[in-house]
């Protein structure tokens, strides 16, 4: 499986409430957007495979869990666990865990994964980018799998200001979103541009849904992710992902589309964490903490 998609999927879910209030219902969208501290299990299941993919079956499961605050800076942790069969028969495991920290004020991106086949190490990541207090365009600094420089135009988001992005424009009524996304994913070289539609509000739960959510309003959410090459030239995306977001950020109803198979991931555990007694304002350089046990 890709490690992009899967990175972005766990960005995607992080779980965010409104400073300042306990019912996101009733937020103006020129409020601030925070992110509250939880830990989410999915489950992973095949949701569709093309007879040319090589995929067969595909079952698995993925923990992530999201730590801090926008003064302490954000710290979020995955691991992504999967087995799937090929058409000769063959099987394999996978495991992706990733790491990363974020500063609260967007200026700093620390990242780092590691990607198991069989229990072996097969990849592994390491990378610091940083914006520049001028403005300028993003410096990243590649420590692994091989030392390497390079620069991402100024434009580009975080993984948690591209959500945080995202939730603004859904709280006001906007029905799309076109940013660009770094988030040291494909070895810490790619960049990606991506549009997204947001449905309109809805306020009924899916069977399946936690019956806290009751009453909370949600937004049908569809990314693209192209390339830069691919979306000058308006072509198809290298992958798109569709999930369901509520006023407080908790997210179901996923679903990875690659073109050729597209996987499910379905909201199972949902705990919250210890809040930051901090407030906005000054961020720390708190480092990425080890990822959450799973499988």
């Amino acid at each position: 499986m890709r490690q992009h998609g899967v990175r972005r999927l766990g960005a995607l879910i992080a779980t965010i409430a409104v400073a300042g209030s306990a019912d996101a219902r009733a937020t103006a969208p020129t409020e601030m957007v925070r992110f509250a501290p939880h830990r989410a299990v999915y489950e992973i299941t095949l949701e569709r495979a093309a007879s040319g993919s090589g995929v067969v079956e595909l079952a698995g499961r993925m923990v992530y869990e999201l730590q801090g605050s926008r003064c302490e800076g954000y710290t979020q942790n995955m691991r992504f666990v999967t087995q799937v069969m090929s058409q000769d028969g063959t099987e394999q495991l996978n495991d992706l865990r990733t790491s990363s920290w974020e500063d609260g004020a967007g200026k700093r991106l620390r990242f780092n994964s590691e990607q198991y086949r069989d229990r072996k190490l097969a990849e592994s990541t390491t990378g610091d980018a940083r914006r520049p207090a001028d403005g300028g365009d993003t410096v990243v600094q590649v420590a692994k799998p091989e030392k390497q420089s390079l620069t991402i135009p100024a434009r580009y988001l975080f993984p948690m200001q591209q959500s945080e992005a995202l939730v603004r424009a859904a709280r006001g009524g906007e029905r799309q979103l076109a940013v660009g996304i770094y988030d040291g994913s494909e070895k810490g070289t790619k960049a990606y541009e991506t549009s997204a539609w947001i449905g309109g509000p809805r306020s009924e739960l899916q069977p399946k849904d936690p019956k806290s959510l009751t009453g909370i309003t949600s937004w049908p959410v569809s990314i693209a992710y192209f390339e830069p090459a691919q979306a000058a030239k308006d072509s198809v995306p290298s992958y798109e992902l569709s999930f369901r977001i509520f006023a407080n950020g908790v997210s179901t109803d996923m679903v990875i589309d690659y073109g050729e198979f597209a996987v499910r991931g379905e909201l199972k555990e949902l705990t919250f964490l210890s809040q930051s007694s901090c407030e906005a304002g000054t961020s720390s350089a708190a480092g990425a903490k080890p990822g959450p046990k799973g499988k």
